[in-house]
């Protein structure tokens, strides 16, 4: 391990507390200081790793202790690291929030005992004095196990205003309290119904966030920061067997403004098996590349849907590919994208693929969030017949298909089963569902989707 690396993770006291924003300040601090930053996200969020890689230039990567296992997620942890000289984590909802009510499944907190990384806390410091220690109290003794090494204060007023509540912290808590937050015009990130806009759609500015990185390093301490944040070793981690040689396949990546969610680490291990990746857009292109497999990501469809629609020389290629046999995969707006029509907010209704007969209906609440288990009732793409995959759904859209699915879907929390649902649909060397899955969990899987490519005509 190269001398003085740093890592930490940023968690706050719950959702909305500014955890991203703050994320993207101390990246482009840290940075500016000739740190080689490695952002990371904990939990599934493809739309902050985003904005991280957007800013700093470097490929954030997701911590998920829900789909992958600790030995796989500890291995990706430190290959990331290998080039880095600070790691800045961004938690996920509030600090002890994960997967139900054990505050050590799938939480920051958890996150951070894994990794061996002390726990940086944002508080909001607006419309509060005194009482602000009691909130970082309870954070501290909540778990006595947990290295809250430092606090940060978003949202104060003045100068003055932070005094007050650093030595309120200070006095009752006994933890450093490293610096604050104050307002500055034009750091904000745009959100619609799924969360953040992505990165790649808005025009990014990097003049705001120097701006914010110059307060930054007025209000911080930024040196305190990395002392309390030295690593004194990486956790032990373990990749499990990877798949067979995808050498000689190509895959044809859907990447445009309409479908761009993919998980780095997914497509690095397909290009770690050998698979030749090709990038193409279902929106402006008019020719598919020379491929055996396609993959078609989660995104925005229906905010394109007349695009993709008017686009039918694509639809014509995409449908003949099926037809020969190429292995296509589809995630949430794949699976939209490949059905026979698509309805977007407004009442309006558009033919797609039609490679899945169904169709898609957006809706003004969620369908389906969160984590779920899917076991395979048959063959599929990705899993033979009682194959688990462990991965999370969150859309607005549902699907009525006009065949039967193929997977078991389950939704549990704190042991008990809260949903059962049918899901995923496999016609041909076709298969999609609303899952985002995570293919370290199981790189053998993609033994499947390569025997399947390799049967294309």
């Amino acid at each position: 391990m190269a001398a003085r690396q740093h890592a930490f993770v940023l968690a706050g006291t719950g959702s909305g507390c500014g955890k991203t924003t703050v994320t993207l300040g101390l990246l482009t601090l840290l940075q500016r200081r000739g740190l080689r930053v490695q952002p990371y996200k904990v939990g599934p969020d493809y739309l902050d790793t985003g904005w991280h890689s957007a800013l700093s230039g470097v490929t954030s990567h997701n911590l998920d202790s829900y789909m992958l296992p600790a030995p796989t997620l500890n291995a990706l942890f430190c290959e990331h690291m290998q080039q880095a000289d600070v790691a800045v984590i961004e938690g996920v909802m509030g600090l002890y929030d994960g997967y139900g009510t054990d505050p050590d499944y799938c939480s920051s907190a958890a996150m951070a005992k894994q990794l061996g990384c002390p726990v940086i806390l944002l508080v909001d410091g607006k419309a509060v004095s005194t009482s602000i220690a009691a909130t970082v109290m309870g954070f501290q003794h909540f778990d006595p196990r947990l290295n809250i090494a430092g606090v940060i204060v978003n949202r104060v007023n003045s100068e003055g205003h932070f005094q007050l509540l650093k030595h309120a912290i200070e006095r009752y808590c006994g933890l450093p309290v490293l610096g604050y937050v104050p307002h500055v015009d034009g750091v904000s990130l745009p959100e619609r119904h799924l969360g953040l806009v992505t990165a790649r759609e808005s025009a990014l500015d990097n003049g705001p966030w120097q701006d914010f990185a110059t307060v930054l390093e007025r209000t911080l301490d930024a040196d305190r920061l990395l002392e309390l944040s030295a690593l004194r070793t990486l956790p032990s981690g373990q990749w499990p067997p990877m798949p067979d040689s995808g050498a000689g396949l190509t895959l044809a990546l859907a990447d445009d403004e309409a479908f761009n969610f993919y998980y780095p680490d997914n497509l690095a291990l397909l290009l770690r098996a050998g698979v030749k990746i090709v990038r193409f857009s279902p929106l402006h292109d008019a020719v598919l590349p020379d491929c055996q497999m396609i993959w078609l990501g989660g995104g925005y469809p229906e905010l394109h849907a007349r695009a993709l629609a008017d686009n039918q020389p694509m639809l014509t290629q995409l449908r003949a590919a099926h037809e020969r046999g190429v292995a296509i995969y589809a995630e949430c707006g794949g699976l939209m994208y490949l059905g026979t029509t698509l309805e977007d907010k407004n009442g309006d209704t558009y033919a797609m693929a039609d490679i899945l007969p169904g169709h898609s209906k957006m809706g003004s609440r969620l369908t389906r969030f969160g984590y779920c288990e899917a076991q395979a009732q048959q063959p599929t793409l990705l899993a033979a017949p009682g194959d688990v995959l462990r991965g999370h759904e969150f859309h607005y859209s549902d699907f009525t298909a006009q065949t039967p699915a193929v997977m078991a879907c389950r939704k549990t929390r704190d042991g008990a089963v809260l949903q059962q649902w049918a899901g995923g649909w496999q016609r041909g060397n076709t298969f999609a569902s609303y899952l985002h899955l995570h293919f370290a969990q199981n790189p053998s899987m993609l033994n499947h989707w390569f025997a399947a490519a390799r049967s294309a005509q």
